[in-house]
């Protein structure tokens, strides 16, 4: 036994031991690959970290800071602390610029979210024209957000608007789209929907290209109709993208300015202000630009607090699956 147990020893020492100088010897060509690598990576990613640091990190640092001292027209000019916050604590018209902003963003983003899937299942069907109808739902999103407000305004306008001409020529009563704040409210979520639907499909649409045919071929087989093959596959599989779409579109209803500042001007009275139109009319109309940025510093906080919170869901969720 021992002389076959030194056979087999004999058998499986292929070679010497490899020796410290040997492992050694490779390494300082790895770490100056790793290092070529690195320097390389960072090569690619500086001009846009050059960029977020001139156009964002450094003008929300000086927001930050000057959102503690005191605005004198072009400026700030004085250090009062956290006067500005407890302001926006007692300011009535901030809370009901926050309630517009959470109402819109709640209204918004589940129909723009719904509609998105919706479109994206049908153009990912066999439609005749579907790239034809592709282009037409996603051109909205290419247009300048001013440039779409302003057709929202063709279509909208209380005197001239498409909409009551075609109801007054129909014999109907026109809608207060300017006048009344439910009417006005009702028409920036519409215009609203109309820009966004569009990126939301396209994303869905490519969620749904990646998804294998062969999936819905097997719960055919098993006796699934249209809606549960839609409820039970697409909806889960899509799930990335609703996640992405999610967040991209909190952040853009907490920003949203454009629309509003082209369709009502934060009118009638204050029934379609939201936050960042109340931060503008600080800003630049009445000049205290202090208190505006801390507004924007509030909404900042507001969107990376939504953003964190969604992502530690969606980390749990995908754990635990």
């Amino acid at each position: 036994m021992s002389a076959g147990t030194s056979a087999r020893e004999e058998s499986t020492d292929t070679g010497p031991p490899s020796s410290p100088a040997a492992t050694y010897a490779v390494q300082p060509g790895r770490t100056s690959r790793q290092r070529r690598a690195t320097l390389t990576s960072y090569g690619f990613l500086g001009p846009n970290l050059i960029l977020l640091g001139i156009f964002l990190f450094l003008p929300l640092g000086w927001a930050f800071l000057i959102s503690f001292q005191e605005s004198g027209g072009f400026g700030a000019s004085g250090w009062v602390g956290l006067e500005n916050y407890q302001r926006l604590v007692a300011d009535s018209t901030f809370w009901q610029s926050a309630w517009n902003t959470a109402v819109f963003t709640l209204i918004t983003v589940p129909l723009s979210l719904a509609l998105g899937l919706g479109l994206a299942v049908l153009m990912n069907s066999v439609l005749p024209a579907r790239k034809l109808f592709r282009t037409l739902i996603y051109l909205p999103m290419v247009i300048s957000g001013v440039a779409t407000a302003l057709m929202g305004v063709l279509l909208f306008d209380e005197a001239t608007g498409i909409i009551n001409k075609l109801l007054r020529e129909g014999g109907l009563a026109t809608v207060p789209w300017q006048s009344q704040g439910s009417a006005a409210f009702a028409s920036i979520i519409l215009v609203t929907l109309w820009i966004r639907v569009g990126f939301n499909m396209v994303i869905y649409l490519a969620g749904l290209q990646g998804i294998s045919p062969e999936l819905y071929e097997a719960a055919r087989l098993e006796g699934a109709g249209s809606w549960q093959q839609f409820r039970y596959l697409t909806v889960p599989l899509v799930g990335p993208s609703t996640f992405f779409l999610l967040i991209m579109d909190v952040i853009y209803s907490f920003q949203v300015f454009d629309t509003i500042f082209v369709m009502t001007g934060g009118g009638p009275g204050r029934s379609t202000s939201v936050l960042v139109t109340y931060a503008y009319e600080n800003g630049f109309v009445t000049r205290d630009q202090s208190y505006a940025a801390a507004i924007g510093i509030v909404i900042f906080l507001l969107t990376l607090a939504f953003t964190a919170i969604q992502w530690r869901s969606n980390r749990s969720r995908d754990t635990a699956g």
